[in-house]
């Protein structure tokens, strides 16, 4: 007997399994896996867009720090109305200025600064790609003498030998629009006007969506 119930129930299986799947049962599978497809593609679009959000806070980092090396370099750089091209700076009777210590050149290209600039920040985001003439800071303690009795410095030797220094190796792209179209602002702006074109003070995003953080990625 027991042996026959056995049989018989096995039978109902294996006819169970070779007559399929009924409708409502397709219908709760693929509804189930609707919600879980669904419920994964937030995740994966969140997760793509916090790369670009940390690919957009290392690269404004970058170009507000190629900013601010460019100003340390200008103290001392050029006085208020000069119009020479090399920087009077080292120049007997001129006084050396005041300099950060992380600075070890000087801006020797007056041209660059016009009269409107007269904070020295850099005057657009070119002239840290293309980058300035500079000259070392400091006195130079070496010397010719004692080399065929020549009594020229090393400072007078080296004078006309050009030194073109780069604050960024290229213009970076917005993770966030995939262009280098950054927002401006100059030091004599607030955060909400259009770039004045005068100097380069600060670099946002030109992105007006906002991150996941809530804040939109041109304030940050």
């Amino acid at each position: 007997m027991k042996s026959l119930k056995i049989d018989k129930l096995g039978s109902v299986l294996i006819d169970r399994v070779s007559a399929g799947f009924t409708l409502f049962e397709l219908v709760v599978t693929l509804a189930v896996l609707s919600v879980l497809v669904v419920g994964t593609i937030p995740l994966t679009q969140n997760a793509n867009k916090r790369q670009k959000e940390l690919r957009l806070r290392e690269t404004l980092r970058q170009m507000r720090a190629a900013v601010d090396e460019f100003k340390r370099d200008t103290y001392g750089a050029c006085p208020q109305g000069a119009i020479v091209t090399g920087n009077p700076i080292g120049r007997p009777g001129t006084p050396n200025a005041p300099s950060d210590p992380r600075s070890r050149v000087v801006i020797d290209d007056c041209t660059i600064f016009d009269s409107e600039n007269l904070d020295r920040f850099p005057p657009d985001l070119d002239t840290l790609v293309n980058g300035v003439r500079v000259k070392p800071r400091g006195i130079n303690l070496m010397s010719g003498r004692g080399l065929g009795g020549d009594d020229m410095n090393a400072t007078d030797i080296n004078s006309n030998e050009e030194i073109i220094k780069v604050y960024l190796r290229e213009l970076p792209v917005d993770p966030m629009t995939g262009e280098s179209n950054w927002e401006l602002r100059s030091s004599y702006q607030d955060a909400d006007s259009s770039w004045d074109q005068i100097n380069v003070f600060d670099v946002r995003s030109a992105s007006n969506e906002e991150g996941l953080n809530g804040e939109k990625y041109s304030d940050w």
